[in-house]
């Protein structure tokens, strides 16, 4: 009897901690973020890639991505949950999970959600459940006779600004079929609730957000809900394997995606002058919404650094594939390393990143810059017209990569192609096989950081192309 009273209450203690444990998990969300690639399966069919970020003060818990009531998403296989980061005093862990969703009779739009409860403690603009939508849109475009693919995007956790300065933070926005990418605040069913933060101003067109100083009151964590849509450029025909048409104009969204993540609003800093206490990028970081390209089962390295005169660089912080690594160098260098595999070829892959200092116990974040990152052995003729005013281009050469060729050729209203004349194209040449020895090759011609080339000539014996395909 009493070997049985102990055993009950061995269980009933084992409830009760586990009761806690997931009441102190659920009352951590940081955010998440969803996005989606269609996978050709050559017999007609499709195969839906969703990856996935979910953001905790926790690395645990067994949450996921469900299908929406009265949808029909197919067969749901779905992976484990990997880390990606997390920050060193134990704020926040982000993780990426993957959703593979196939189904043989219909290719018809779909919806996915996640909800439970709750962010973090002590949300200034009143959120306490969480809840994200993504919508799937998979009937065939007449534009590019296939199945759409979202905006390629994602976040850290949480992003931090003190009171006393202006910050944008400038969200990565990039899609593989040439849409226009917008931005908009979470509405109705889409969180729960919807409130967006006081604090902050969205420019819809860029992905922007924008911080301006405010008063001491308003400091504190703020939930952001966001949803990110892609737009044709012209109107196109969507087909569903029964036949049925829909038409979408430039008004009309494609598919939906959310991005979620925390803004911390810290006490004043006692300078807003990047460099002194907030850290400040310096080159030969890449630049934000940078696109790198790079081949299936190669390494791509990623220097990252940055300065503060006044604080002391403690961490890269970043959002990635979940394979990516990371290497302090120290003296505030440090780089990101990735190697991607078959199964990412052809597809493109975000990366965001910030640089924390700290000074008196205080916190100081970089600007947030992202890049993306498109794998695959191709030769690439792109035409971007959303990115002229901010298009870099950045050619990693390495001793590994003696035995490929790559061309890269961008154009634009403003450039002259033909003559392959450069007119304001921003192009620097990184040597990552040199990078450990501080070597580096810089084209600048103004200390400004407007790497102006008037003239670039790609011109490889090896590589004889006739005629350069479009990837648009």
């Amino acid at each position: 009897a009493l070997s049985r009273g102990t055993d009950a209450l061995r269980m009933l203690l084992s409830v009760l901690l586990l009761l806690l444990v997931s009441s102190t998990q659920a009352t951590h969300f940081y955010g998440t973020v969803m996005t989606y690639y269609p996978k050709d399966n050559g017999n007609g069919t499709i195969t839906v890639i969703l990856r996935y970020k979910l953001s905790f003060h926790h690395c645990s818990g067994s949450y996921t991505w469900t299908c929406t009531s009265g949808f029909d998403c197919g067969v749901l296989t779905q992976s484990f949950l990997r880390e990606v980061d997390r920050e060193s005093n134990g704020e926040w862990c982000q993780r990426e999970g993957l959703l593979l969703s196939s189904n043989d009779s219909s290719n018809a739009p779909f919806q996915m959600q996640l909800d439970g409860g709750n962010w973090i403690d002590n949300i200034v603009n009143g959120i306490q459940n969480w809840k994200a939508v993504t919508g799937v849109e998979l009937r065939n475009r007449s534009d590019t006779g296939m199945a759409n693919t979202s905006p390629q995007t994602t976040i850290l956790p949480a992003l931090r600004v003190p009171s006393n300065c202006q910050r944008d933070f400038d969200l990565l926005a990039f899609d593989p079929d040439g849409d226009v990418v917008k931005c908009r605040n979470g509405a109705g069913s889409e969180c729960d609730p919807c409130t967006p933060p006081s604090v902050l101003s969205l420019t819809s067109s860029s992905c922007k957000l924008s911080f301006s100083p405010t008063n001491s009151s308003s400091e504190g964590p703020y939930a952001v809900q966001l949803m990110m849509e892609d737009f044709p450029r012209q109107s196109i025909t969507l087909t569903q394997t029964n036949g049925e048409q829909v038409v979408k104009s430039t008004s009309d969204a494609i598919s939906k995606i959310p991005i979620q993540f925390v803004v911390k609003v810290d006490p004043v800093a006692p300078s807003c002058t990047e460099g002194h206490f907030l850290p400040k990028f310096l080159a030969p970081t890449p630049a934000n919404r940078a696109q790198l390209y790079i081949p299936v089962n190669q390494v791509l390295e990623i220097p990252i650094r940055a300065e503060a005169a006044n604080s002391v660089i403690s961490e890269l912080l970043f959002s990635g594939p979940h394979n990516v690594n990371q290497n302090d160098l120290g003296s505030g260098n440090f780089s990101l390393t990735w190697t991607p595999s078959e199964q990412e070829d052809g597809q493109s892959h975000p990366i965001c990143f910030v640089i924390q200092a700290n000074s008196s116990s205080r916190l100081y974040h970089s600007e947030l810059r992202c890049l993306i990152v498109t794998v695959g052995n191709f030769t690439y003729n792109y035409h971007i017209s959303a990115y002229n005013n901010h298009l870099f281009t950045y050619n990693y050469h390495s001793s590994t990569y003696n035995n490929h060729c790559f061309t890269y050729n961008y154009h634009s209203s403003a450039y002259n192609y033909h003559s392959f004349t450069y007119n304001h194209h921003h192009l620097t040449n990184y040597y990552s096989s040199a990078y450990n020895n501080h070597c580096f090759n810089y084209n600048y011609h103004s200390s400004a950081y407007n790497y102006h080339i008037s003239t670039y000539n790609y011109h490889i014996s090896t590589c004889n192309f006739s005629s350069y395909p479009t990837h648009v």
